[in-house]
Protein backbone atom coordinates (compact mmCIF):
# COMPACT_ATOMS: atom_id res chain seq x y z
CA UNK A 1 0.00 0.00 0.00
CA UNK A 2 1.28 3.67 -0.36
CA UNK A 3 1.78 5.70 1.94
CA UNK A 4 -0.10 8.51 3.44
CA UNK A 5 0.78 11.99 2.62
CA UNK A 6 -0.17 15.67 1.68
CA UNK A 7 -1.73 14.09 -1.71
CA UNK A 8 -4.03 11.36 -0.59
CA UNK A 9 -4.89 13.79 2.49
CA UNK A 10 -5.84 16.58 -0.09
CA UNK A 11 -3.83 18.80 2.26
CA UNK A 12 -4.69 22.89 2.29
CA UNK A 13 -1.18 25.04 2.97
CA UNK A 14 -1.98 27.25 5.74
CA UNK A 15 0.10 30.24 7.71
CA UNK A 16 2.30 28.37 9.90
CA UNK A 17 1.05 29.76 13.24
CA UNK A 18 2.10 26.66 15.73
CA UNK A 19 5.66 25.84 16.74
CA UNK A 20 5.05 22.38 18.84
CA UNK A 21 8.22 21.44 20.85
CA UNK A 22 7.13 17.61 21.07
CA UNK A 23 6.25 15.20 18.08
CA UNK A 24 4.57 12.43 20.59
CA UNK A 25 1.32 10.84 20.83
CA UNK A 26 -0.19 12.85 22.91
CA UNK A 27 0.02 16.08 21.66
CA UNK A 28 -0.65 14.62 17.90
CA UNK A 29 -4.07 12.87 19.06
CA UNK A 30 -4.83 15.99 20.87
CA UNK A 31 -3.28 19.52 20.55
CA UNK A 32 -3.18 18.74 16.76
CA UNK A 33 -6.20 16.88 16.21
CA UNK A 34 -7.96 20.06 17.65
CA UNK A 35 -6.60 22.94 15.65
CA UNK A 36 -7.50 20.25 12.62
CA UNK A 37 -11.38 20.49 13.49
CA UNK A 38 -11.35 24.17 14.03
CA UNK A 39 -8.91 24.48 10.42
CA UNK A 40 -11.99 22.24 8.75
CA UNK A 41 -14.52 24.64 10.35
CA UNK A 42 -12.81 27.80 9.25
CA UNK A 43 -12.08 28.87 13.42
CA UNK A 44 -8.22 28.89 12.74
CA UNK A 45 -6.34 28.64 9.56
CA UNK A 46 -2.99 27.37 10.90
CA UNK A 47 -0.19 24.96 10.06
CA UNK A 48 1.90 23.38 12.72
CA UNK A 49 5.22 22.55 12.58
CA UNK A 50 6.30 19.73 14.73
CA UNK A 51 10.60 20.44 16.69
CA UNK A 52 12.12 17.55 18.00
CA UNK A 53 13.41 19.17 21.09
CA UNK A 54 15.94 16.09 22.05
CA UNK A 55 18.98 14.71 20.14
CA UNK A 56 17.80 11.03 20.27
CA UNK A 57 15.38 9.99 18.42
CA UNK A 58 14.03 10.36 14.27
CA UNK A 59 11.86 12.12 12.52
CA UNK A 60 12.23 9.93 9.34
CA UNK A 61 8.64 8.47 9.77
CA UNK A 62 7.05 12.28 9.62
CA UNK A 63 9.05 13.13 6.70
CA UNK A 64 8.06 9.96 4.76
CA UNK A 65 4.50 10.93 5.36
CA UNK A 66 4.63 14.49 4.83
CA UNK A 67 3.28 14.80 8.41
CA UNK A 68 0.15 13.20 7.55
CA UNK A 69 -1.54 10.94 9.80
CA UNK A 70 -4.24 9.05 11.78
CA UNK A 71 -6.29 9.76 14.66
CA UNK A 72 -8.53 6.61 16.14
CA UNK A 73 -10.63 7.26 19.15
CA UNK A 74 -12.11 4.32 20.71
CA UNK A 75 -14.91 4.47 23.57
CA UNK A 76 -18.64 4.66 24.33
CA UNK A 77 -20.04 7.62 22.56
CA UNK A 78 -23.94 7.98 23.01
CA UNK A 79 -24.16 4.51 24.95
CA UNK A 80 -22.62 2.39 22.32
CA UNK A 81 -18.98 1.57 21.38
CA UNK A 82 -17.51 3.87 18.19
CA UNK A 83 -14.39 4.33 16.46
CA UNK A 84 -13.70 7.47 14.89
CA UNK A 85 -11.12 7.47 12.20
CA UNK A 86 -9.43 11.26 11.21
CA UNK A 87 -7.05 12.00 9.19
CA UNK A 88 -4.51 14.81 10.42
CA UNK A 89 -3.54 17.81 8.03
CA UNK A 90 -3.14 20.66 10.17
CA UNK A 91 0.91 19.55 10.72
CA UNK A 92 2.61 20.54 7.70
CA UNK A 93 6.17 20.04 8.84
CA UNK A 94 8.70 18.41 11.23
CA UNK A 95 12.31 19.31 12.00
CA UNK A 96 14.60 18.18 14.46
CA UNK A 97 16.53 21.21 16.90
CA UNK A 98 19.71 20.13 16.59
CA UNK A 99 20.35 18.11 13.52
CA UNK A 100 18.65 21.54 12.20
CA UNK A 101 19.36 24.08 14.15
CA UNK A 102 19.56 26.54 11.49
CA UNK A 103 15.83 25.77 9.82
CA UNK A 104 14.43 25.22 13.03
CA UNK A 105 16.02 28.69 14.19
CA UNK A 106 14.53 30.33 11.14
CA UNK A 107 10.78 29.63 12.20
CA UNK A 108 11.62 32.18 15.63
CA UNK A 109 11.88 34.99 12.52
CA UNK A 110 8.84 33.55 10.73
CA UNK A 111 5.59 36.63 10.82
CA UNK A 112 2.51 34.20 11.38
CA UNK A 113 3.52 32.48 14.26
CA UNK A 114 1.70 32.84 16.89
CA UNK A 115 1.94 29.90 19.86
CA UNK A 116 4.33 27.57 21.03
CA UNK A 117 3.29 24.29 22.61
CA UNK A 118 5.36 21.58 24.94
CA UNK A 119 4.71 18.55 25.70
CA UNK A 120 8.55 17.94 27.04
CA UNK A 121 7.47 15.42 30.30
CA UNK A 122 7.01 16.50 33.58
CA UNK A 123 11.08 17.16 34.17
CA UNK A 124 11.44 18.78 30.38
CA UNK A 125 10.32 22.35 32.24
CA UNK A 126 13.77 22.90 34.65
CA UNK A 127 16.21 25.65 34.93
CA UNK A 128 19.66 24.41 34.53
CA UNK A 129 22.03 26.86 35.43
CA UNK A 130 24.91 25.10 33.27
CA UNK A 131 22.90 25.50 29.92
CA UNK A 132 24.44 28.08 27.39
CA UNK A 133 23.10 30.52 25.22
CA UNK A 134 25.57 29.86 22.92
CA UNK A 135 24.58 26.16 22.28
CA UNK A 136 22.83 25.50 19.52
CA UNK A 137 20.51 24.91 20.59
CA UNK A 138 20.35 25.23 24.38
CA UNK A 139 19.95 21.78 26.18
CA UNK A 140 16.99 22.25 28.15
CA UNK A 141 13.70 23.41 27.08
CA UNK A 142 13.28 26.59 28.56
CA UNK A 143 17.07 27.34 27.80
CA UNK A 144 15.59 26.43 23.82
CA UNK A 145 12.59 28.69 24.32
CA UNK A 146 14.30 31.50 25.57
CA UNK A 147 17.18 31.59 23.14
CA UNK A 148 14.40 31.02 20.40
CA UNK A 149 12.49 34.25 21.90
CA UNK A 150 14.75 36.31 22.12
CA UNK A 151 15.62 36.25 18.38
CA UNK A 152 12.36 36.52 17.86
CA UNK A 153 12.43 39.95 20.01
CA UNK A 154 15.88 40.94 18.12
CA UNK A 155 14.41 39.98 14.51
CA UNK A 156 11.54 41.83 14.90
CA UNK A 157 13.10 44.70 17.05
CA UNK A 158 10.92 44.43 20.16
CA UNK A 159 7.64 44.61 18.22
CA UNK A 160 4.78 44.44 20.36
CA UNK A 161 2.72 42.05 17.59
CA UNK A 162 5.23 39.84 17.74
CA UNK A 163 5.13 38.21 20.95
CA UNK A 164 4.06 34.83 21.53
CA UNK A 165 1.53 32.31 23.41
CA UNK A 166 2.81 29.50 25.48
CA UNK A 167 0.63 26.72 25.92
CA UNK A 168 2.52 23.89 27.94
CA UNK A 169 0.64 20.50 28.30
CA UNK A 170 3.34 19.32 30.84
CA UNK A 171 1.52 17.50 33.71
CA UNK A 172 2.81 19.67 36.28
CA UNK A 173 0.67 22.17 38.17
CA UNK A 174 0.85 25.80 36.96
CA UNK A 175 3.13 24.99 34.57
CA UNK A 176 3.27 28.23 32.40
CA UNK A 177 3.82 30.12 35.53
CA UNK A 178 6.86 27.83 36.29
CA UNK A 179 8.05 28.00 32.07
CA UNK A 180 8.40 31.68 32.76
CA UNK A 181 9.87 32.05 35.97
CA UNK A 182 12.61 29.37 34.38
CA UNK A 183 12.86 31.88 30.95
CA UNK A 184 13.60 34.46 33.63
CA UNK A 185 15.95 32.77 35.10
CA UNK A 186 17.57 32.08 31.87
CA UNK A 187 17.78 35.69 30.41
CA UNK A 188 19.42 36.99 33.69
CA UNK A 189 21.75 34.02 33.67
CA UNK A 190 22.63 34.99 30.05
CA UNK A 191 22.45 38.78 30.53
CA UNK A 192 20.04 39.53 28.22
CA UNK A 193 18.94 43.02 27.73
CA UNK A 194 16.05 44.28 29.77
CA UNK A 195 14.07 45.50 26.71
CA UNK A 196 13.69 41.56 26.03
CA UNK A 197 12.75 41.15 29.87
CA UNK A 198 9.91 43.93 29.37
CA UNK A 199 8.85 42.26 25.92
CA UNK A 200 8.23 39.06 27.75
CA UNK A 201 5.81 40.38 30.23
CA UNK A 202 4.03 43.18 27.57
CA UNK A 203 3.60 40.93 24.59
CA UNK A 204 3.80 37.59 25.39
CA UNK A 205 1.68 35.06 27.13
CA UNK A 206 2.53 32.35 29.53
CA UNK A 207 -0.64 30.52 30.15
CA UNK A 208 -1.15 26.91 32.33
CA UNK A 209 -3.08 24.26 31.41
CA UNK A 210 -5.00 20.79 32.41
CA UNK A 211 -5.64 18.65 29.89
CA UNK A 212 -7.14 15.62 30.26
CA UNK A 213 -7.69 12.57 27.41
CA UNK A 214 -6.66 8.86 27.57
CA UNK A 215 -3.96 8.23 24.27
CA UNK A 216 -2.86 4.78 24.19
CA UNK A 217 -0.67 5.75 21.28
CA UNK A 218 0.44 3.05 18.13
CA UNK A 219 -1.74 0.31 17.93
CA UNK A 220 1.25 -2.33 17.35
CA UNK A 221 -0.85 -5.17 17.01
CA UNK A 222 -3.29 -4.10 15.14
CA UNK A 223 -1.45 -1.71 13.05
CA UNK A 224 -1.86 -3.80 9.53
CA UNK A 225 -5.62 -4.41 10.14
CA UNK A 226 -5.89 -1.16 10.33
CA UNK A 227 -3.91 0.17 7.16
CA UNK A 228 -6.18 -2.62 5.20
CA UNK A 229 -9.34 -1.06 6.22
CA UNK A 230 -8.02 2.73 5.59
CA UNK A 231 -6.41 1.76 2.35
CA UNK A 232 -3.19 3.35 2.88
CA UNK A 233 0.08 2.68 4.94
CA UNK A 234 0.20 4.78 8.17
CA UNK A 235 3.20 4.26 10.23
CA UNK A 236 2.10 7.10 12.46
CA UNK A 237 -1.39 5.97 13.61
CA UNK A 238 -2.70 7.20 16.73
CA UNK A 239 -5.30 5.63 19.31
CA UNK A 240 -7.09 7.27 22.25
CA UNK A 241 -10.34 7.59 23.94
CA UNK A 242 -13.06 10.06 22.83
CA UNK A 243 -13.17 11.74 25.83
CA UNK A 244 -11.34 15.34 26.04
CA UNK A 245 -10.93 18.59 27.61
CA UNK A 246 -8.03 21.36 27.61
CA UNK A 247 -8.51 23.78 30.17
CA UNK A 248 -6.10 27.10 29.84
CA UNK A 249 -5.86 29.47 32.51
CA UNK A 250 -4.34 32.70 30.81
CA UNK A 251 -3.46 36.09 32.37
CA UNK A 252 -4.86 37.59 29.54
CA UNK A 253 -7.86 36.80 26.77
CA UNK A 254 -6.65 35.08 24.45
CA UNK A 255 -9.96 33.35 23.29
CA UNK A 256 -10.55 35.41 20.04
CA UNK A 257 -6.94 34.13 18.73
CA UNK A 258 -7.62 30.29 19.24
CA UNK A 259 -11.20 30.07 18.81
CA UNK A 260 -11.36 26.20 19.41
CA UNK A 261 -14.86 26.48 21.41
CA UNK A 262 -16.00 28.18 18.56
CA UNK A 263 -15.27 24.62 16.94
CA UNK A 264 -17.36 22.16 19.32
CA UNK A 265 -13.98 21.28 21.00
CA UNK A 266 -13.92 20.57 24.50
CA UNK A 267 -11.49 23.50 25.97
CA UNK A 268 -12.32 26.21 28.42
CA UNK A 269 -10.86 29.65 28.58
CA UNK A 270 -10.43 30.65 32.42
CA UNK A 271 -8.39 33.24 34.85
CA UNK A 272 -8.72 29.96 37.45
CA UNK A 273 -8.07 26.08 36.83
CA UNK A 274 -7.66 25.07 40.10
CA UNK A 275 -11.08 23.87 40.80
CA UNK A 276 -11.24 21.75 37.15
CA UNK A 277 -7.96 20.21 38.54
CA UNK A 278 -9.43 19.70 41.40
CA UNK A 279 -12.75 17.96 39.88
CA UNK A 280 -9.94 16.04 37.69
CA UNK A 281 -8.14 14.83 40.57
CA UNK A 282 -10.70 13.73 42.95
CA UNK A 283 -13.51 13.00 40.61
CA UNK A 284 -11.33 10.69 37.90
CA UNK A 285 -7.67 9.80 39.82
CA UNK A 286 -9.84 9.81 43.31
CA UNK A 287 -12.51 7.01 41.84
CA UNK A 288 -9.22 4.92 40.67
CA UNK A 289 -7.41 4.78 44.10
CA UNK A 290 -10.63 4.75 46.03
CA UNK A 291 -12.17 1.23 44.15
CA UNK A 292 -8.74 -0.48 42.44
CA UNK A 293 -7.49 -1.93 45.56
CA UNK A 294 -10.49 -3.62 46.51
CA UNK A 295 -11.56 -4.65 43.37
CA UNK A 296 -7.93 -6.19 42.75
CA UNK A 297 -9.08 -8.60 45.98
CA UNK A 298 -12.74 -9.07 44.84
CA UNK A 299 -10.87 -11.10 41.53
CA UNK A 300 -10.82 -8.23 39.43
CA UNK A 301 -7.19 -7.25 37.47
CA UNK A 302 -9.09 -4.61 34.87
CA UNK A 303 -11.28 -1.30 35.63
CA UNK A 304 -13.33 -2.51 32.79
CA UNK A 305 -14.07 -6.03 34.64
CA UNK A 306 -15.09 -3.40 38.17
CA UNK A 307 -17.28 -1.66 35.57
CA UNK A 308 -18.88 -5.01 35.04
CA UNK A 309 -19.10 -6.13 38.31
CA UNK A 310 -22.42 -4.72 40.20
CA UNK A 311 -21.08 -4.80 43.65
CA UNK A 312 -17.87 -2.51 42.53
CA UNK A 313 -19.94 -0.13 40.30
CA UNK A 314 -22.47 0.96 43.16
CA UNK A 315 -19.20 1.61 45.33
CA UNK A 316 -17.57 3.62 42.27
CA UNK A 317 -21.01 5.77 42.01
CA UNK A 318 -21.63 6.15 45.90
CA UNK A 319 -17.99 6.89 46.35
CA UNK A 320 -18.01 9.88 43.73
CA UNK A 321 -21.77 10.75 43.57
CA UNK A 322 -22.14 10.78 47.46
CA UNK A 323 -18.92 11.71 49.11
CA UNK A 324 -16.65 13.15 46.61
CA UNK A 325 -18.91 15.54 44.55
CA UNK A 326 -20.30 17.23 48.00
CA UNK A 327 -16.61 18.48 49.05
CA UNK A 328 -15.96 20.03 45.55
CA UNK A 329 -16.50 24.03 44.60
CA UNK A 330 -17.78 23.87 40.98
CA UNK A 331 -21.74 23.80 39.99
CA UNK A 332 -23.01 20.62 41.07
CA UNK A 333 -24.47 19.91 37.25
CA UNK A 334 -21.23 20.36 35.84
CA UNK A 335 -19.86 17.93 39.07
CA UNK A 336 -22.71 15.40 38.00
CA UNK A 337 -21.75 15.49 34.32
CA UNK A 338 -17.70 15.21 34.58
CA UNK A 339 -18.35 12.02 36.89
CA UNK A 340 -20.72 10.26 34.63
CA UNK A 341 -18.21 10.86 31.74
CA UNK A 342 -15.75 9.60 33.84
CA UNK A 343 -18.23 6.56 34.42
CA UNK A 344 -18.09 6.41 30.79
CA UNK A 345 -14.57 6.64 30.39
CA UNK A 346 -13.99 3.52 32.72
CA UNK A 347 -16.07 1.55 30.53
CA UNK A 348 -14.17 1.49 27.59
CA UNK A 349 -14.02 -1.65 26.05
CA UNK A 350 -10.98 -0.70 23.72
CA UNK A 351 -8.86 0.02 27.18
CA UNK A 352 -7.23 -2.63 29.13
CA UNK A 353 -6.42 -0.89 32.39
CA UNK A 354 -4.62 -3.33 34.64
CA UNK A 355 -5.29 -2.89 38.63
CA UNK A 356 -2.31 -3.78 39.20
CA UNK A 357 -0.93 -0.53 37.09
CA UNK A 358 -2.93 1.68 38.63
CA UNK A 359 -1.99 0.34 42.50
CA UNK A 360 2.09 1.71 41.88
CA UNK A 361 2.53 4.18 44.73
CA UNK A 362 -0.68 3.98 46.50
CA UNK A 363 0.10 5.30 49.20
CA UNK A 364 1.25 8.86 48.43
CA UNK A 365 -1.88 8.47 45.50
CA UNK A 366 -4.63 8.25 48.35
CA UNK A 367 -3.00 10.97 50.22
CA UNK A 368 -3.10 13.54 47.20
CA UNK A 369 -6.27 12.13 45.37
CA UNK A 370 -9.26 10.73 48.11
CA UNK A 371 -7.59 12.49 51.62
CA UNK A 372 -8.75 15.89 50.75
CA UNK A 373 -12.69 14.37 50.08
CA UNK A 374 -12.05 12.07 53.21
CA UNK A 375 -11.31 15.15 55.36
CA UNK A 376 -13.44 17.42 53.69
CA UNK A 377 -16.32 15.30 53.67
CA UNK A 378 -15.68 14.62 57.95
CA UNK A 379 -15.87 18.52 58.03
CA UNK A 380 -18.72 19.51 56.31
CA UNK A 381 -20.91 16.36 57.23
CA UNK A 382 -19.28 15.65 60.84
CA UNK A 383 -19.48 11.84 60.46
CA UNK A 384 -17.01 9.88 58.56
CA UNK A 385 -17.12 8.82 54.91
CA UNK A 386 -18.22 4.97 54.51
CA UNK A 387 -16.71 4.49 51.49
CA UNK A 388 -13.99 6.33 51.29
CA UNK A 389 -13.06 5.21 54.88
CA UNK A 390 -13.11 1.58 53.35
CA UNK A 391 -10.89 2.01 50.36
CA UNK A 392 -8.24 3.43 52.95
CA UNK A 393 -9.25 -0.16 54.73
CA UNK A 394 -9.03 -1.78 51.32
CA UNK A 395 -5.29 -0.13 50.83
CA UNK A 396 -4.33 -1.70 54.49
CA UNK A 397 -5.43 -4.74 53.01
CA UNK A 398 -3.97 -4.92 49.44
CA UNK A 399 -0.49 -3.65 51.50
CA UNK A 400 -0.60 -6.87 53.72
CA UNK A 401 2.61 -9.03 53.21
CA UNK A 402 6.20 -9.68 54.87
CA UNK A 403 8.63 -10.46 52.09
CA UNK A 404 10.17 -8.10 50.03
CA UNK A 405 11.71 -9.40 46.90
CA UNK A 406 12.87 -7.72 44.13
CA UNK A 407 11.67 -4.09 45.52
CA UNK A 408 8.43 -5.22 45.70
CA UNK A 409 5.98 -6.75 48.83
CA UNK A 410 4.87 -9.55 48.25
CA UNK A 411 0.76 -9.72 48.32
CA UNK A 412 -1.54 -12.86 48.07
CA UNK A 413 -4.66 -13.09 46.53
CA UNK A 414 -6.41 -16.43 46.50
CA UNK A 415 -3.19 -18.60 47.44
CA UNK A 416 -1.67 -16.33 43.85
CA UNK A 417 1.14 -13.59 44.63
CA UNK A 418 1.29 -10.23 43.54
CA UNK A 419 3.90 -7.53 43.71
CA UNK A 420 3.24 -4.44 45.89
CA UNK A 421 5.21 -1.41 44.28
CA UNK A 422 5.79 1.87 46.45
CA UNK A 423 8.62 3.55 47.71
CA UNK A 424 11.38 1.14 49.56
CA UNK A 425 10.01 3.25 53.01
CA UNK A 426 6.65 2.40 52.35
CA UNK A 427 7.36 -1.50 51.56
CA UNK A 428 9.41 -1.85 54.70
CA UNK A 429 6.47 -0.68 56.90
CA UNK A 430 3.58 -2.90 55.71
CA UNK A 431 6.47 -5.58 55.82
CA UNK A 432 6.83 -5.18 59.55
CA UNK A 433 3.45 -3.60 60.21
CA UNK A 434 1.03 -5.72 58.09
CA UNK A 435 0.96 -9.17 60.11
CA UNK A 436 0.09 -7.47 63.05
CA UNK A 437 -3.37 -7.42 64.93
CA UNK A 438 -5.87 -5.40 63.34
CA UNK A 439 -5.82 -2.84 65.82
CA UNK A 440 -2.35 -2.46 66.50
CA UNK A 441 -1.77 -2.82 62.32
CA UNK A 442 -5.05 0.17 61.55
CA UNK A 443 -3.19 2.20 64.41
CA UNK A 444 0.57 2.20 63.16
CA UNK A 445 -0.78 3.18 59.55
CA UNK A 446 -3.81 6.47 60.77
CA UNK A 447 -0.85 8.03 62.84
CA UNK A 448 1.94 7.30 60.42
CA UNK A 449 2.67 11.17 59.58
CA UNK A 450 5.26 10.65 56.77
CA UNK A 451 2.07 9.02 55.26
CA UNK A 452 -0.66 11.39 55.51
CA UNK A 453 1.26 14.84 57.15
CA UNK A 454 -1.15 14.48 60.15
CA UNK A 455 -2.24 11.45 62.28
CA UNK A 456 -5.99 10.25 60.97
CA UNK A 457 -6.04 8.00 64.58
CA UNK A 458 -7.05 10.89 66.24
CA UNK A 459 -10.56 11.32 63.95
CA UNK A 460 -13.05 10.46 65.41
CA UNK A 461 -14.60 7.08 64.78
CA UNK A 462 -12.00 6.34 61.42
CA UNK A 463 -9.65 3.59 63.56
CA UNK A 464 -12.74 1.71 65.10
CA UNK A 465 -13.81 1.38 61.28
CA UNK A 466 -11.19 0.49 59.52
CA UNK A 467 -10.08 -2.08 62.52
CA UNK A 468 -13.42 -3.66 61.78
CA UNK A 469 -13.01 -3.79 58.11
CA UNK A 470 -9.68 -5.19 58.54
CA UNK A 471 -11.49 -8.18 61.04
CA UNK A 472 -14.17 -9.38 58.73
CA UNK A 473 -11.24 -8.94 55.35
CA UNK A 474 -8.99 -11.27 56.96
CA UNK A 475 -11.50 -13.47 58.12
CA UNK A 476 -14.34 -13.49 54.98
CA UNK A 477 -12.20 -12.39 52.34
CA UNK A 478 -12.43 -8.77 50.61
CA UNK A 479 -15.72 -9.42 48.37
CA UNK A 480 -18.07 -10.70 51.61
CA UNK A 481 -17.09 -8.12 53.53
CA UNK A 482 -17.50 -5.13 51.04
CA UNK A 483 -21.43 -7.25 50.75
CA UNK A 484 -22.01 -7.63 53.99
CA UNK A 485 -21.10 -3.52 54.35
CA UNK A 486 -22.51 -2.17 51.34
CA UNK A 487 -25.50 -4.28 50.67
Amino acid sequence: MELLNKQKTGKVERPVKVLQFGEGNFLRAFVDYMIDIANEKGEFNGDIVLVKPIEFGTLERFHNQECQYTVQLRGIVDGEPRKINRTITSVTDAVAATEEYEKYADYAKLDTLRFIVSNTTEAGIVYDETDKFESNPPKTYPGKLTKFLFERYKHFNGASDKGLIMLPVELIDDNGIHLRECVLKFAKLWGLEDGFVKWLDDACVFTSTLVDRIVTGYPRDEAEELCKEFGYQDDLIVTGEPFALWVIESPKDISNELPLPQAGLPVIFTDNQKPYKQRKVRILNGAHTSFVLASYLCGNDIVLESMNDELILNFIKATIFDEVIPTLTLPKEELDDFANAVLTRFNNPYVKHAHLSISLNSVSKWKARCMPSFLGYIEKMGKIPTHLTFSLAALMAFYTGTEIRDKALIGHRDGAEYNIMDDAAVLEFFAANSSKEPKEFVHAVLSNKDFWDQDLSALAGVEDAIVSYITDIRAMGMRKTMEKVFA
